[in-house]
């Protein structure tokens, strides 16, 4: 039992159930999930939905925080290739082409792909601070979104490109699809080959892995890449979703959901061991108390402090300190048992 209560995933777990039980007892039907038209619909269904993006950049933020940095510019990337991609659509001849909408999303990848070898550049060759380095493209990337959207919000008539925030494949919403798609091939990628450790490694101590031979420049390159893309990704399904794009609120704040996410599942943010498992914890635990809010009937504009409440507690209950008073604990109690023994 005290290996469970120990375990980083314990918490996180047991307050995403917590949350799931004031949302069935606020609404009954919370659980309830129906097949209307060969598609899935209900609240479960919506906080898988709607959380998608958000865990989409937590994934790409969790292999960053691995190597003890941070991507804050994350939600300019995401407003920048909805932007872009809309813009690409509306100059069109035929926005409505299924050829039209795969361009301009590629293109918008292929953007946001560069935009993550900046920030490598910037924290990997050049040496500055990652929070430093990624600010500097959060606080511009706004501005270029503007620039493409000419200061408008550009609403955008294509039910290819809609399909991509609001469609369905085989009864299941595309964004969750997509974020499914990318969680596994990120795990399997990181946990079935040794780039998982390098990454690790790299996190734990640059100096030393690059001494080892671990080639930490081409990690940090990859990982911010990586990062970037995963943004551009959820900001087309953000953009898609509202069919327009809006470069003052597309992925707004996303960066410290999925910081936020990221904590929750345990990972550290010095760098080091990470877990992609607790990410996607860490995300269905934030969609689900955005959910409870408005389920239960409490302002939305309190979401924010309900959040840095969450993140608290379950920073509390991973703490080394709590971790401690746990083993104390199993020690007297092993103990007792053992005078019990003699006795």
């Amino acid at each position: 039992m005290i290996k469970i209560i120990s375990h980083r995933l314990f918490w996180p777990v047991v307050l995403l159930l917590v949350l799931f039980v004031v949302n069935l007892v606020a609404f009954p039907g919370f659980f309830r999930i129906e097949v209307k038209d060969g598609h899935l619909f209900g609240s479960l269904i919506d906080i898988l939905r709607n959380g998608a993006p958000t865990l989409i950049v937590a994934i790409g933020m969790t292999l960053v925080i691995a190597t003890r940095g941070i991507d804050l510019s994350v939600g300019a990337v995401g407003a920048i290739a909805g932007a872009l991609a809309c813009s690409i659509i509306l100059d069109s001849p035929d926005p409505g082409s299924v050829t039209t909408v795969v361009t301009a999303v590629l293109v918008s990848l292929l953007v946001a792909v560069v935009l993550g070898l900046w920030n490598g550049a910037l924290v990997s060759v050049i040496g500055i601070q990652p929070i430093v380095a990624t600010l500097i493209l959060m606080t511009a990337g706004r501005g270029v979104a503007m620039l493409i959207t000419e200061g408008q919000i550009l609403t955008v008539n294509s039910p290819p490109f809609k399909v991509i925030g609001s469609g369905f494949l085989l009864g299941i919403p595309v964004a969750v699809v997509v974020a499914a798609v990318i969680f596994l091939a990120a795990a399997l990628l990181t946990r079935q080959t040794a780039l998982g450790m390098l990454i690790e490694s790299t996190g734990v101590n640059p100096e030393a892995s690059r001494q080892a031979g671990v080639r930490a420049r081409e990690l940090l390159f990859a990982v911010y890449v990586f990062c970037a893309l995963c943004a551009g990704i959820a900001g087309l399904i953000l953009t898609a979703n509202q069919t327009a794009a809006d470069a003052n609120n597309t992925g707004l704040f996303i960066e410290l959901d999925a910081i936020l996410a990221v904590v929750i599942g345990g990972t550290s943010l010095t760098g080091g061991r990470y877990s992609l498992l607790g990410t996607l914890v860490g995300a269905l635990v934030i969609q689900t108390l955005i959910t409870t809010v408005y389920t239960v009937g409490i302002p939305p504009i309190t979401t924010m402090v309900f959040k840095a409440a969450v993140v608290v507690a379950v920073c509390l209950l991973q703490s080394p300190a709590t971790g401690a008073a746990i083993r104390r604990w199993r020690l007297r109690h092993l103990a007792r048992a053992d005078r019990q023994a003699v006795a």
